[in-house]
């Protein structure tokens, strides 16, 4: 599998899969370290993904998206998966995300309050529901679409799955939000059998 596979696995709907161990490891080398500085989203764009992500998958008893720096996960995407159309492609349903909230809040959308917000991507998203559900004839994921472009469908709907798959495959989402492990605990061995747990006589 390369990065362009993965993309398209990435983008191609909301709904997390059942990921495989290679898919995984590829998402997860797509975390940045803490150092991390951004390389194809500037400060405005930043924000508005953060604000975005936050309410996506806001904090409640786990760390939520921002906390795990989403973001970052979708800058190393658009820098180093994405082609030049689809990142233009992107950062263009970015601005639309302003554009909207503008018309309808007369302000930027990480400048909305948290309600309005909520409200904008609600209605983004009922949107790409419907376009989903009319949409005809679409190829299973493991054929090719005829151009390499994975990233140029509902932007929401690439949004939502990109949030949602670097939430799920950082260390915070997989460990304490899936409860699952990274790597396999310690072998421990020849343990003594209780009653019941092999033991022919118990």
């Amino acid at each position: 599998m390369n990065r362009r596979d993965a993309l398209r696995m990435l983008t191609a709907g909301a709904v997390l899969p059942a990921l495989s161990p290679e898919l995984f490891a590829f998402y997860r080398q797509a975390h940045p370290a803490s150092s991390y500085a951004l390389r194809t989203l500037n400060p405005h764009q930043n924000d508005t993904v953060v604000a975005m992500i936050d309410q996506i998958l806001p904090a409640t008893d786990t760390p939520g998206a921002k906390a795990v720096r989403v973001n970052e996960f979708m800058d190393v995407i658009l820098t180093e998966w994405a082609n030049d159309e689809e990142r233009r492609h992107f950062l263009d349903g970015l601005a639309d995300v302003d554009k909207q909230s503008n018309a309808l809040f007369s302000k930027d959308f990480a400048s909305a309050a948290p309600d309005q917000q909520l409200a904008l991507l609600r209605s983004m998203d009922e949107a790409a529901a419907i376009a989903r559900s009319r949409q005809k004839d679409r190829p299973p994921l493991w054929e090719p679409e005829g151009r390499d472009t994975q990233m140029q469908g509902d932007f929401f709907t690439v949004f939502k799955s990109m949030t949602l798959h670097g939430y799920y495959t950082s260390e915070i989402g997989f460990t304490q939000e899936l409860k699952l492990q990274i790597i396999p605990g310690a072998q421990h061995g020849c343990m003594p059998l209780g009653p019941g747990l092999g033991d022919p006589d118990a």
